[in-house]
């Protein structure tokens, strides 16, 4: 076996494309969490009313969001910091084929949140899947990418700027670890409801 070498002009450096991806994947979040900094605090405030009140967070997404899923999932119920109560969340089933939304309207109840994520905008199915949970009094987060239309399918529409989906998956993975901080940050300075 023959291997061909580029002319050195040619070549990238390893260290430059990762280099180069940080850039990316920096400038992405910074404009992400700079233009969703007060959405996001009013997001956890809201999170943490509904969780004191006894809601559980059900997680949903497709294709490569499923390991979101999960990992949203394992940290609102096992903590890894001492100290933080454990909160009930459940994966949904996938969204398309409609195995979500029979999920929701099984095990769902008024004052429940749920999150949905995905790697681009919406499609017809996960907008199905957040109408119902809104009308079933559920509060609502999408975390979805370059969105087109968007705005209004959710309570709380976290848009990630760019049609990269691996910086969209990144970025979404920072933001719900800030989410799931905060909500702790409230719960501790809320006052105990009886």
């Amino acid at each position: 076996m023959t291997s061909v070498m580029l002319p050195e002009s040619t070549r990238i450096a390893p260290h430059d494309a990762a280099t180069r991806r940080f850039a990316a994947t920096n400038e992405a979040a910074a404009q992400f969490f700079n233009r969703h900094v007060d959405a996001v605090a009013q997001a956890c405030h809201a999170m943490s009313s509904r969780f004191q009140l006894g809601g559980r967070l059900f997680v949903c997404g497709d294709g490569a969001q499923r390991s979101d899923v999960a990992h949203v999932v394992v940290e609102f119920v096992h903590p890894v910091v001492v100290g933080k109560r454990a909160l009930p969340a459940l994966p949904l089933p996938e969204i398309e084929g409609g195995a979500a939304l029979h999920a929701l309207a099984a095990m769902g109840k008024p004052g429940d949140l749920v999150m949905l994520i995905a790697s681009q905008d919406l499609g017809d199915s996960a907008r199905a899947v957040l109408a119902a949970a809104r009308a079933q009094g559920m509060l609502t987060l999408a975390l979805i990418g370059d969105a087109r239309g968007s705005a209004a399918v959710a309570d709380h529409v976290f848009a990630v700027p760019t049609p990269d989906r691996c910086i969209v998956q990144e970025t979404h993975e920072m933001l719900y670890h800030v989410l799931w901080e905060l909500v702790h940050v409230f719960l501790e300075h809320r006052p105990v409801s009886a």
